[in-house]
Protein backbone atom coordinates (compact mmCIF):
# COMPACT_ATOMS: atom_id res chain seq x y z
CA UNK A 1 0.00 0.00 0.00
CA UNK A 2 1.41 3.39 -0.73
CA UNK A 3 1.96 6.26 1.01
CA UNK A 4 -0.50 8.80 1.51
CA UNK A 5 -0.17 11.62 -1.24
CA UNK A 6 1.63 15.05 -0.08
CA UNK A 7 -1.29 18.09 0.00
CA UNK A 8 -1.03 20.17 -3.79
CA UNK A 9 -2.22 23.63 -2.34
CA UNK A 10 -2.01 24.66 1.74
CA UNK A 11 -5.83 26.27 2.29
CA UNK A 12 -5.07 29.95 3.72
CA UNK A 13 -8.32 31.72 4.47
CA UNK A 14 -10.85 30.91 7.00
CA UNK A 15 -13.36 29.63 4.50
CA UNK A 16 -10.55 27.32 2.29
CA UNK A 17 -9.66 26.29 5.95
CA UNK A 18 -13.01 25.80 6.88
CA UNK A 19 -13.97 23.92 3.53
CA UNK A 20 -10.79 21.58 3.80
CA UNK A 21 -11.87 20.50 7.51
CA UNK A 22 -15.74 19.71 6.47
CA UNK A 23 -14.44 18.20 3.42
CA UNK A 24 -11.78 15.80 5.27
CA UNK A 25 -14.76 15.63 8.44
CA UNK A 26 -17.26 14.05 5.76
CA UNK A 27 -14.93 10.93 4.41
CA UNK A 28 -13.98 10.28 7.55
CA UNK A 29 -18.15 9.81 8.85
CA UNK A 30 -18.53 7.95 5.74
CA UNK A 31 -15.58 5.83 6.74
CA UNK A 32 -16.97 5.05 9.99
CA UNK A 33 -19.96 4.77 9.37
CA UNK A 34 -22.01 3.72 5.37
CA UNK A 35 -18.24 2.29 4.55
CA UNK A 36 -17.47 0.79 7.85
CA UNK A 37 -17.32 -2.53 6.42
CA UNK A 38 -14.92 -2.13 4.06
CA UNK A 39 -13.20 0.65 6.29
CA UNK A 40 -12.45 -2.36 8.93
CA UNK A 41 -11.95 -4.91 6.08
CA UNK A 42 -8.51 -2.97 5.27
CA UNK A 43 -7.01 -2.42 8.61
CA UNK A 44 -5.69 -5.87 8.71
CA UNK A 45 -3.42 -5.89 11.78
CA UNK A 46 -1.39 -8.28 9.92
CA UNK A 47 0.11 -5.29 7.12
CA UNK A 48 2.19 -2.61 8.56
CA UNK A 49 1.43 0.69 10.71
CA UNK A 50 -1.87 1.90 8.97
CA UNK A 51 -3.38 5.68 9.27
CA UNK A 52 -7.17 6.64 8.27
CA UNK A 53 -7.13 9.90 5.96
CA UNK A 54 -9.95 12.42 5.29
CA UNK A 55 -9.32 13.45 2.00
CA UNK A 56 -9.83 17.00 0.71
CA UNK A 57 -12.19 15.79 -1.82
CA UNK A 58 -14.36 14.39 0.95
CA UNK A 59 -13.34 10.65 0.40
CA UNK A 60 -11.03 8.77 2.40
CA UNK A 61 -7.79 6.56 2.68
CA UNK A 62 -6.51 4.17 5.18
CA UNK A 63 -2.75 4.11 4.10
CA UNK A 64 1.18 4.23 5.13
CA UNK A 65 1.61 7.31 6.70
CA UNK A 66 3.69 9.90 5.20
CA UNK A 67 7.78 9.26 4.85
CA UNK A 68 8.77 12.80 5.20
CA UNK A 69 10.39 14.27 8.78
CA UNK A 70 8.73 16.49 9.99
CA UNK A 71 5.99 15.23 7.49
CA UNK A 72 4.27 18.48 5.02
CA UNK A 73 1.15 18.40 7.36
CA UNK A 74 -0.10 16.81 10.85
CA UNK A 75 -0.45 13.11 10.51
CA UNK A 76 -3.28 10.83 11.59
CA UNK A 77 -2.93 8.07 14.71
CA UNK A 78 -0.14 5.76 13.60
CA UNK A 79 -0.99 2.13 13.88
CA UNK A 80 -4.65 2.02 14.03
CA UNK A 81 -4.69 -1.62 12.66
CA UNK A 82 -2.60 -3.25 14.99
CA UNK A 83 -5.35 -3.12 18.27
CA UNK A 84 -8.47 -4.09 15.75
CA UNK A 85 -8.90 -7.70 16.62
CA UNK A 86 -8.18 -7.29 20.35
CA UNK A 87 -10.71 -4.91 20.58
CA UNK A 88 -14.47 -5.07 20.49
CA UNK A 89 -15.52 -3.83 17.39
CA UNK A 90 -17.17 -0.67 18.58
CA UNK A 91 -14.83 -0.02 20.89
CA UNK A 92 -12.29 -0.03 18.58
CA UNK A 93 -14.00 2.03 16.04
CA UNK A 94 -14.69 4.30 18.37
CA UNK A 95 -11.11 4.91 19.29
CA UNK A 96 -10.28 5.24 16.04
CA UNK A 97 -13.01 8.30 15.61
CA UNK A 98 -11.75 10.00 18.70
CA UNK A 99 -8.29 10.12 17.28
CA UNK A 100 -9.75 11.06 13.83
CA UNK A 101 -11.23 14.04 15.74
CA UNK A 102 -8.31 15.18 17.44
CA UNK A 103 -6.49 14.64 13.69
CA UNK A 104 -9.07 16.98 12.09
CA UNK A 105 -8.97 19.69 14.66
CA UNK A 106 -5.04 19.45 14.31
CA UNK A 107 -4.86 20.17 10.79
CA UNK A 108 -7.13 22.93 11.03
CA UNK A 109 -4.99 24.47 13.38
CA UNK A 110 -2.00 23.60 11.68
CA UNK A 111 -2.90 25.55 8.73
CA UNK A 112 -4.68 28.48 10.57
CA UNK A 113 -1.84 28.97 12.84
CA UNK A 114 -1.23 32.20 10.23
CA UNK A 115 -4.49 33.76 10.46
CA UNK A 116 -4.99 36.83 13.60
CA UNK A 117 -7.19 35.87 16.79
CA UNK A 118 -10.00 37.31 15.49
CA UNK A 119 -9.65 34.72 11.99
CA UNK A 120 -8.81 31.58 14.48
CA UNK A 121 -11.77 32.52 16.36
CA UNK A 122 -14.55 32.32 13.99
CA UNK A 123 -12.98 29.82 12.22
CA UNK A 124 -13.46 27.19 15.35
CA UNK A 125 -16.58 28.42 15.68
CA UNK A 126 -17.58 27.69 12.67
CA UNK A 127 -15.88 23.93 13.14
CA UNK A 128 -17.68 23.60 16.34
CA UNK A 129 -21.22 24.47 14.86
CA UNK A 130 -20.44 20.69 13.49
CA UNK A 131 -20.81 17.60 15.28
CA UNK A 132 -17.53 15.60 16.24
CA UNK A 133 -17.19 12.45 14.22
CA UNK A 134 -17.85 10.76 17.44
CA UNK A 135 -20.56 12.16 18.00
CA UNK A 136 -22.11 11.49 14.40
CA UNK A 137 -20.93 8.09 14.82
CA UNK A 138 -23.09 7.13 17.70
CA UNK A 139 -26.07 9.22 17.00
CA UNK A 140 -26.57 7.09 13.46
CA UNK A 141 -25.68 3.89 15.82
CA UNK A 142 -28.65 5.24 18.52
CA UNK A 143 -30.86 5.53 15.08
CA UNK A 144 -29.80 2.40 14.33
CA UNK A 145 -30.93 0.38 16.97
CA UNK A 146 -33.95 2.63 18.35
CA UNK A 147 -37.27 0.36 17.46
CA UNK A 148 -40.49 2.60 16.26
CA UNK A 149 -38.05 5.58 14.89
CA UNK A 150 -40.56 8.51 13.31
CA UNK A 151 -38.78 9.85 10.61
CA UNK A 152 -41.59 11.38 8.90
CA UNK A 153 -40.64 15.01 10.45
CA UNK A 154 -38.39 15.47 7.81
CA UNK A 155 -41.26 16.12 5.10
CA UNK A 156 -42.60 18.85 7.98
CA UNK A 157 -38.34 20.21 7.87
CA UNK A 158 -37.46 19.88 4.48
CA UNK A 159 -38.18 21.30 1.35
CA UNK A 160 -37.79 20.25 -2.21
CA UNK A 161 -39.41 21.79 -5.35
CA UNK A 162 -39.17 21.12 -8.89
CA UNK A 163 -38.84 23.31 -12.19
CA UNK A 164 -41.64 24.71 -11.78
CA UNK A 165 -41.72 25.57 -8.15
CA UNK A 166 -44.12 23.48 -7.09
CA UNK A 167 -43.12 20.97 -4.09
CA UNK A 168 -42.19 17.66 -5.35
CA UNK A 169 -44.38 15.43 -3.67
CA UNK A 170 -41.95 11.96 -4.60
CA UNK A 171 -39.79 11.47 -1.73
CA UNK A 172 -41.04 13.64 0.78
CA UNK A 173 -45.05 13.22 0.56
CA UNK A 174 -44.13 9.27 0.45
CA UNK A 175 -42.34 10.03 3.75
CA UNK A 176 -45.31 11.65 5.13
CA UNK A 177 -47.99 9.23 4.08
CA UNK A 178 -45.48 6.32 5.68
CA UNK A 179 -44.99 4.63 2.82
CA UNK A 180 -40.85 4.46 2.92
CA UNK A 181 -39.02 3.13 4.67
CA UNK A 182 -37.86 4.99 7.78
CA UNK A 183 -33.82 3.16 6.80
CA UNK A 184 -33.52 4.79 4.10
CA UNK A 185 -33.60 7.83 6.03
CA UNK A 186 -31.33 7.29 8.77
CA UNK A 187 -28.71 7.31 5.89
CA UNK A 188 -29.45 11.18 4.95
CA UNK A 189 -26.27 13.07 5.01
CA UNK A 190 -25.69 16.74 4.97
CA UNK A 191 -24.28 17.51 1.70
CA UNK A 192 -21.66 20.12 3.30
CA UNK A 193 -21.15 18.64 6.74
CA UNK A 194 -22.14 14.80 7.06
CA UNK A 195 -23.89 14.95 9.61
CA UNK A 196 -27.16 12.74 9.72
CA UNK A 197 -30.55 13.74 9.51
CA UNK A 198 -32.17 14.98 12.58
CA UNK A 199 -36.35 16.13 12.33
CA UNK A 200 -35.70 18.81 14.78
CA UNK A 201 -33.58 21.13 12.29
CA UNK A 202 -34.60 22.75 8.63
CA UNK A 203 -33.40 20.92 5.49
CA UNK A 204 -33.31 21.65 2.15
CA UNK A 205 -32.54 19.80 -1.25
CA UNK A 206 -31.06 20.60 -4.51
CA UNK A 207 -33.10 19.94 -7.33
CA UNK A 208 -29.82 19.38 -9.77
CA UNK A 209 -27.53 16.47 -7.71
CA UNK A 210 -30.38 15.89 -5.04
CA UNK A 211 -28.18 15.93 -2.13
CA UNK A 212 -29.63 16.98 1.27
CA UNK A 213 -27.67 19.88 3.61
CA UNK A 214 -28.83 21.55 6.79
CA UNK A 215 -30.50 24.97 5.89
CA UNK A 216 -28.17 26.50 7.89
CA UNK A 217 -24.92 24.85 6.35
CA UNK A 218 -26.19 26.33 3.08
CA UNK A 219 -27.56 29.73 4.54
CA UNK A 220 -31.02 28.93 3.57
CA UNK A 221 -33.95 29.59 6.01
CA UNK A 222 -37.65 28.20 5.55
CA UNK A 223 -38.63 31.68 4.87
CA UNK A 224 -36.52 31.89 2.11
CA UNK A 225 -36.77 28.49 0.52
CA UNK A 226 -40.19 29.58 -0.12
CA UNK A 227 -39.49 32.00 -2.52
CA UNK A 228 -36.72 29.89 -4.38
CA UNK A 229 -38.57 27.81 -7.14
CA UNK A 230 -35.21 25.36 -8.29
CA UNK A 231 -32.64 25.06 -5.42
CA UNK A 232 -29.14 24.55 -6.21
CA UNK A 233 -26.30 24.08 -3.86
CA UNK A 234 -23.23 25.89 -3.85
CA UNK A 235 -21.74 23.18 -5.50
CA UNK A 236 -24.31 23.01 -8.49
CA UNK A 237 -24.31 26.76 -8.56
CA UNK A 238 -20.34 26.92 -9.45
CA UNK A 239 -20.51 24.15 -11.81
CA UNK A 240 -23.81 26.25 -13.82
CA UNK A 241 -21.69 29.49 -14.02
Amino acid sequence: MEAAAPVSSAPRSVGEIYRDYTARRAGLVRALTSDVDEFYGLCDPEKENLCLYGLPNGGWEVALPAEEVPPEMPEPALGINFARDGMKRRDWLSLVAVHSDAWLVSVAYFYAARLNGNDRKRLFNMINDHPSVCETMFDRKQRENKPGVDNSGKSRHSTKRSSDGKIKNSRSAAVEDGYEDDEEHSETLCGTCSSLYNSNEFWIGCDICEQWFHGKCVRITPAKADQIKQYKCPDCSKKSR
